[in-house]
């Protein structure tokens, strides 16, 4: 049985890969399947975005689909960027301007007002209409300067403190553990596995 990851990210397939490898589903992504709609992202939440993807793209697909929003809620900023995270510094901007503005806008924040968590909302959604929706979140300190070269996104500057390392610094196999799309991605698996033994 196919699952559709709507994603283009092969970064993001990787990682689903390594959490739902073992149902016995096939993963297939966007690129797979040469589908190139882009789905506007106007909910007000993550939970609201990845169910639009979600609905969209197993509409498309006739694919069991899989859809994720997730984002940076930094405290000290009134829960920016959230919803924004991936546009923050404008729809073209890489990893590196995005958090490097994230910084500056956090300059002369003392290390304890730093707090932040990474969220995620996983909506599955079934070619017959079934839809699902889980959480995880991830919640740590926005560092000072950027350390790491693992993952993607913010992970060189959200500081994990039981691990006294950023999500950058981390064996991508601790951070499939402990990050907010893993923890929102086990709920998922849960679900699936359930779903694939009554099958």
């Amino acid at each position: 049985m196919k699952l559709l990851i709507a994603t283009h990210n092969e970064d993001k397939k990787r990682e689903y890969t390594e959490i739902l490898g073992d149902l016995g589903l096939e993963l297939v992504t966007l690129r797979d399947l040469g589908i190139e709609t882009e789905v506007a992202e106007v909910g007000a939440t993550f939970a609201e975005n990845a169910l639009l993807k979600a609905r969209a793209y197993a509409r498309e697909s006739g694919l069991l689909t899989l859809a994720d929003d997730s984002g940076l809620e930094v405290d000290a900023l009134g829960g920016e960027p959230g919803i924004r995270s991936a546009r923050y510094a404008g729809p073209e901007a890489s990893d590196e301007e995005r958090y490097r503005l994230l910084l500056a806008r956090l300059e002369g924040v003392p290390d304890r007002e730093r707090t932040a968590r990474f969220r995620c909302a996983i909506a599955l959604v079934w070619p017959k209409g079934r839809e699902e929706v889980v959480e995880g979140t991830c919640e740590g300190y926005i560092a000072q300067q950027p350390a790491g070269e693992h993952g993607f996104g913010y992970d060189p500057v959200f500081y994990v403190p039981e691990y006294r390392r950023t999500m950058a610094e981390l064996a991508p196999e601790v951070k499939n553990r402990i990050s907010h799309r893993a923890r929102a991605a086990q709920k998922a698996r849960s679900i699936l596995a359930r779903a694939l033994a009554l099958q």
